[in-house]
């Protein structure tokens, strides 16, 4: 017989998008959740499952926040050893920072290493799925995959693709890229909970073969994910249009490569032009905003309210180590200041939906985690929404829900995470 865990507290799950009308009539509040087998099997009233269940272990939280685990939409997890670097601008952060971090990936005990330090990490922050970057190394990759593998984590990541502007010894070629990217994905895609994603850097780090070649590999294995980068800095753009003179624009240098369309992951997006958000929605990209590392390196503002209007579908992410915390709930904190920025803050519903459904949503993902439903894999956190001083004071006298939850998505970390649960087992506590 199947072991059945009831857990009992505020659950939190979505019926709808918080961006389509009021926030809060997009949110339902349960009082328990049945795990079983890895997946959510009900949710509904704590007394009738307690009593339909005889032989679930109960397990009670109170009046903290069950809601499902954070879903990261784009990081660097390679770069965690270096996370929060002094300030430069992204090329020459990129140069100072990344790329000498990123040489040392070789080496499998090293990869290994930093794969399971970033995913304990994130793990103690609520976070149970993201999307990674690798190196361009396929060690960087298997380290990746396995670590997560061992703990039963829904995960997506690529062998990072570089042919110029980076130093010997991170530089493929079009043909080793296309090869290994191939060879990884046949090893790895759909094993457990993987997915693999072709992984183009960016359009400065790769020739126009290279990028070719990408788009040929992802026209093959069209059901996998393309992640790259996309006008997160004016410089950047700048540089784009000297590498690329023939191009309509930034989007440009993917598109007549084959490197857009639905199953694209494309981040930042700061600084897009009319004809490339025109593209991106037609053809139903995925968007990821990255409030932290768009501050820390001085990016740009975000459009959350235009794109949200315009139809996109968006998603969030700390983008470890541009980003300058592990904590999702630090990512909502700076998302809502960067709405204020903006004139459209965000409201507390709306950032939790982001963190979860909408990420999930990014990378196609939703019909089977962030959220809590009937048939979604046990991927969960509990949320203490009074836990530090600082924050328990404002809770106690908050007046509804959102008044409680919202300090702890502007001052919470770590010590907000009572509980993980990955594919219906207790992570941390």
């Amino acid at each position: 017989m199947a072991q059945k865990t009831l857990l009992k507290g505020r659950v939190l799950s979505f019926n709808g998008s918080p961006f389509e009308g009021e926030p809060t009539e997009a949110v339902t509040i349960s009082e328990a959740v049945l795990i079983e087998d890895g997946r959510i099997s009900a949710v509904g009233g704590a007394d009738s499952l307690i009593s339909a269940n005889p032989d679930a272990e109960v397990v009670n939280h109170g009046q903290h926040v069950i809601m499902a685990g954070f879903v990261d939409a784009h990081v660097h997890y390679p770069q965690t050893a270096m996370i929060a670097s002094w300030g430069k601008r992204l090329i020459d952060w990129l140069n100072t920072y990344t790329f000498p971090e990123e040489m040392k990936f070789g080496n499998p005990d090293y990869a290994a290493e930093i794969a399971n330090r970033y995913l304990d990490l994130t793990a103690s922050h609520g976070t149970t799925t993201m999307c990674s970057f690798c190196t361009i190394h396929p060690e960087s990759v298997d380290a990746f995959f396995t670590a997560a593998q061992q703990r039963r984590q829904r995960v997506v990541a690529g062998k990072t693709c570089m042919d110029r502007n980076a130093p010997e010894g991170l530089r493929d070629s079009p043909q080793t890229a296309y090869d290994q990217s191939q060879a990884l994905l046949e090893k790895w895609h759909g094993v457990d909970r993987i997915s693999y994603a072709i992984t183009p850097r960016f359009s400065p780090t790769s020739t126009p073969e290279q990028l070719e070649a990408m788009g040929a590999l992802w026209a093959e294995h069209p059901h996998c994910l393309m992640q790259t980068h996309l006008s997160e800095q004016t410089d950047e753009i700048s540089w784009v249009r000297e590498l690329f003179p023939d191009a309509r624009d930034y989007l440009d240098t993917y598109e007549k490569f084959g490197l857009l369309g639905s199953h694209g992951v494309y981040g930042h997006v700061i600084h897009l032009e009319s004809r490339e958000r025109d593209r991106l929605r037609e053809v139903d990209a995925s968007l990821i905003h990255c409030p932290t590392s768009n501050t820390f390196i001085g990016s740009g503002l975000f459009d959350m309210d235009g794109l949200m209007r315009e139809g996109h579908r968006v998603g969030l992410a700390t983008d470890t180590g541009g980003g300058s915390s592990f904590s999702m709930l630090h990512t909502m904190a700076s998302a809502y200041e960067i709405g204020q920025l903006r004139g459209s803050p965000l409201h507390a519903a709306q950032l939790l939906w982001l963190g979860t459904v909408g990420s999930a949503r990014t990378l196609r993902m939703d019909d089977c985690i962030g959220n809590v439903a009937p048939g979604m894999e046990a991927d969960l956190v509990v949320l203490d929404l009074a836990s530090t001083p600082a924050i328990a004071q404002r809770e106690a006298c908050a007046d509804d829900l959102w008044e409680a939850i919202f300090p702890t998505i502007m001052m919470g970390d770590d010590r907000a995470i009572a509980e993980v649960w990955i594919a219906g087992r207790r992570e941390s506590s």
